[in-house]
This record gives C-alpha cells, sequence and structure tokens, in this order.
C-alpha cells in the first residue's frame, strides 16, 4: 500500500509541474479566453511504459539496431530510446565524426522530469553501430540519408520530431534539415556554426593567441610539420586548449561519459572527415569547405541555436545562425564551452527544455 500511495504522489507531481504547459495544436481544447488548454506531461507509468513500442525495443530497454542501406551495402545502426511522448521526441546526433553517444548521458538527468522522449544513437563507424572500413562512406549527403531511414524507422515525423545535433552533429542536423524540414518539428543545432572556414578562422585568430606564446608556437610547429601523433602535440592540447575551450577541467576529472566516448571514437571517420588537427578542420578533410550560411533563410523550422562563451566555436556565429533561419532563438551559456551541456549544465537544459516545451505548446515567436 505505501509503495501505491508513493508511486501515485509522483505521478501527481508530474502533472501539476506541467500544468502550464499548452498544445500548439489547433484540436487541442480552448479555455475560457481562447487559448489552447494545458496538456500534461505523461504520468510517471505513463512516460516509463513499453508496451506502446515495437517488440525488440521492449525486450531490449529500448534499444533497436536499424538497418540502413548506403551505395556499399547494408549495415546496423544502435539507437536506444529513453521515455515515452507521442508529442515529444528528440533525436540526439552525436559529434565528432566517430564519437558515440555516450557523451550526451548527462540528458538523463534533465529530460525524463520534463516528459521528454529521446534517442541515443550511435551513427556508421561509432561504437555501438557496423564499423565499415571503406572511406567512400564517410560524407555528409550520405550520413544525410542515414539520419532520413532512421527517422522513418523510429517513426518520428513533423508532429513529434525533434533533430538535436551537437558539434559535428549539428552539420549533420542543418544538412538534413535544409533537405527534410518538412519531417521536423524542432531543430536545435548545440555549438556549431554554420561555417567551417569561419571555424577555422576563429581559432587562429581568436582562440590561439589566448594560449601562452610558447605553447601557441609550439602546437604551431607540429602542425606545420603534420606531426600530430607526437605525444608532445596531444599533451599541449590537453592540457591547455580542452580545459579551456572542450570542456572546463582538466580532462582527468571530465564526467565518466565523456572520457568513455572519446576512448570508443572511431580515428577513421574522425580524420577522413575532420583532419588530424585539433586546432580547427584540416584543409583537405570531407568538411574543411563546408557553409551553409547563404542557405540558413531556407530553414523555415522552429530552430534553436546554442551557444557559450568559451567554446571552440564563436558563439557570435550561433547567434547569427539564431537571425538568420525564419524561425529562430538564440540561447547563451556564457560559462560554457564546447561542451556546455556538462559545464553550463542547468543554463544549457532550461534553454534546451524551454525550447520544446514552447515549440510543443505553441509559444515560439513567430517567423520573421
Amino acid at each position: 500500500m505505501t509503495r501505491a500511495i508513493y508511486a501515485l504522489l509522483l505521478s501527481l507531481l508530474l502533472l501539476a509541474g506541467a500544468g502550464c504547459q499548452e498544445s500548439a495544436e489547433s484540436s487541442a481544447p480552448a479555455t475560457a479566453d481562447g487559448a489552447a488548454a494545458p496538456i500534461p506531461t505523461p504520468s510517471l507509468a505513463a512516460y516509463h511504459d513499453p508496451s506502446g513500442q515495437p517488440a525488440d525495443d521492449r525486450l531490449s530497454g529500448g534499444v533497436r539496431l536499424i538497418s540502413i542501406t548506403t551505395p556499399l551495402g547494408n549495415f546496423k545502426v544502435w539507437t536506444k530510446r529513453v521515455g515515452n511522448n507521442p508529442r515529444l521526441k528528440v533525436l540526439i546526433l552525436h559529434g565528432g565524426p566517430g564519437m558515440t553517444h555516450e557523451a550526451y548521458e548527462a540528458f538523463d538527468s534533465y529530460l525524463p522530469q520534463e516528459g521528454i522522449e529521446y534517442y541515443y544513437y550511435d551513427q556508421l563507424g561509432s561504437y555501438n553501430s557496423d564499423q565499415p572500413k571503406d572511406l567512400k562512406l564517410w560524407t555528409l549527403p550520405r550520413f544525410v540519408e542515414e539520419v532520413e531511414q532512421v527517422r522513418r524507422a523510429l517513426k518520428l515525423d513533423s508532429s513529434n520530431f525533434f533533430l538535436f545535433g551537437h558539434s559535428w552533429g549539428g552539420i549533420l542536423a542543418m544538412q538534413y534539415a535544409l533537405k527534410y524540414q518538412q519531417h521536423l518539428k524542432g531543430l536545435v543545432i548545440s555549438n556549431m556554426v554554420p561555417s567551417i572556414p569561419e571555424y577555422d578562422a576563429y581559432a587562429h585568430q581568436v582562440l590561439g593567441p589566448k594560449l601562452k606564446p610558447e605553447v601557441l608556437k609550439e602546437i604551431l610547429a607540429f602542425e606545420a610539420k603534420k606531426d600530430y601523433g607526437n605525444p608532445r602535440y596531444m599533451q599541449l592540447i590537453e592540457a591547455n586548449y580542452y580545459p579551456e575551450h572542450v570542456l572546463r577541467l582538466p580532462p582527468a576529472q571530465w564526467p565518466e561519459p565523456v572520457q568513455r566516448s572519446f576512448k570508443h571514437v572511431n580515428s577513421q571517420v574522425y580524420v577522413s572527415m575532420q583532419g588530424q588537427s585539433e586546432f580547427g578542420v584540416t584543409k583537405g578533410a570531407v568538411l574543411s569547405d563546408w557553409d551553409v550560411k547563404a542557405q540558413l533563410p531556407q530553414l523555415k523550422v522552429p530552430t534553436l541555436a546554442i551557444g557559450a562563451e568559451h567554446d571552440t566555436m564563436d558563439p557570435a556565429q550561433m547567434k547569427y545562425l539564431a537571425e538568420h533561419v525564419q524561425h529562430g532563438r538564440y540561447h547563451y551559456c556564457p560559462n560554457g564551452s564546447h561542451m556546455a551541456m556538462y559545464d553550463d549544465q542547468q543554463t544549457y537544459f532550461k534553454g534546451l527544455t524551454a525550447f520544446i516545451h514552447d515549440v510543443d505548446r505553441g509559444t515560439f515567436p513567430a517567423a520573421k
């Protein structure tokens, strides 16, 4: 009896906390003043109820291996669902390229209490998914088609589908939205600018001079010789660049999920698309000339751009992104870096969840 009462109280608390949420759908019942009536967050029991999910999802605790087709054959990619909400489903595109979903496990501390369903996903080549070796697979258009196949398999659509992309995942999310925005309810670009050449310029012209002169000189000497495998090169980066601009803690103190993701990186994918430099993108890498600034006005879907003061990416460019899509918002993390979901965590998730709820209940600002 005590356990039953406790479960009931938890469910009532979740419902009470969601009382201000409103639906964006015209079919929602109206209040006396004509506003859309609140639609409650799913109860605790409903949020964790897997009965409506496919059999393989239920059997494996939300994990599904999704078959994808590529020009070089068929492969499987790993996904894991957390929660249930028919209106709010977030697909997380991890960074890298070649990193893993593991770096985003902080989402477990914030999204469930908001009633948001979300999907971890290791892209092809990443740790839990198939890892083919053919370099011809590592192209942006092929990754876009992979995301579309994952969307279809998970049955996500414009009534519920929020696409979240961080770092490289932000590039992939922008490129996906430019082709398939009709399937999106909302788009989140976290810690990624819309131009790689401008990212490179920011790294060398703004962030580089902030390093100690002797450190910068030594880093650039290694890069000039393309001696990226030298242990001293990574020692300099990890001791001086990472704690300032990637995650603002000494790397030995980084949260365990982040360390695990770095341990599981697929270097072949990373080097092919990003290059070997940790101080920008190597010229000649797949992504070195990527730039969609001129295409931003084509994006009509509600869009959140998240920037951070100490990021490897210029926060002014994230603000630019939000201002040049048709329906954008900029969220700034004053104490954060590239992994602001850890080093400015409260600010980060407050802005992320507010955006999702605002879009859902129709209170997101109208298009420009």
